[in-house]
């Protein structure tokens, strides 16, 4: 059993999410919480699977309340943001935090579901789509973009062709579609760069990818 604490500051949504939890099979509510002080707090008492984290919230904001909770001792829960894109230029700062995943609230309900599953399971989940428009929202500031690619040291030319595509949202099944190789290389690559690169997941790929210059909105 999946054991989720949802986090955000509107009862209505929460309410939604823990009728739809209730409702499917291997998930249930360890808590809610209505902002980020108190999804701190519950995280370390409830010992949650994941938790489903909003990010405008009153007082301690989601970004400060994932990198607490990411940071916990032993095994601390994985954190999906789960947010309105448009209206939110956060979603970078909870991803580098330590979040595993990023899902909007106009997502399909099933979908949602699904992917607090994939994130329980150990993997990471951030929708191609969402992926490029977080890579354009940021490195269009120059601030913080980037001037050009960057070496990037360890990793073969192979495995630097599959981080770029991996930062630009692409699939293991769409990169060996594009690189003509199987899925199984395509995963196993992908594997590697996790390993070499000291990332937690896809996620902290794609912000690599971007960081090191390799993705760029035009890509």
């Amino acid at each position: 059993m999946i054991r989720v604490l949802l986090t955000d500051d509107q009862p209505l949504v929460r309410h939604g999410l823990r009728v739809l939890i209730a409702d499917h099979p291997g998930l249930e509510v360890a808590g809610e919480a209505a902002n980020g002080e108190e999804a701190v707090r519950l995280a370390d008492r409830l010992a949650p699977d994941v938790v489903v984290m909003d990010v405008r919230m009153p007082g301690m904001d989601g970004i400060e309340a994932t990198r607490r909770i990411t940071e916990g001792s032993g095994a601390p829960p994985k954190v999906v943001i789960l947010t309105t894109f448009d209206d939110d230029e956060y979603v970078y700062g909870a991803l580098r935090a330590g979040a595993s995943g990023f899902l909007v609230k106009d997502m399909d309900m099933d979908q949602i579901l699904a992917a607090i599953e994939v994130v329980a399971a150990g993997d990471a989940l951030i929708a191609p789509s969402v992926t490029r428009r977080l890579i354009a929202e940021f490195a269009a500031r120059p601030a913080t973009a980037p001037a050009a690619p960057r070496p990037v040291t360890g990793i073969t030319a192979r495995e630097r062709e599959v981080l770029t595509l991996v930062g630009r949202g692409l699939s293991n099944a769409e990169i060996a579609e594009r690189l003509h190789i199987s899925a199984a290389t395509a995963k196993a690559h992908v594997g590697r760069l996790l390993t070499k690169l000291d990332a937690r997941d896809r996620v902290q790929l794609v912000i690599l990818a971007y960081e090191l210059g390799l993705v760029a909105p035009a890509s």
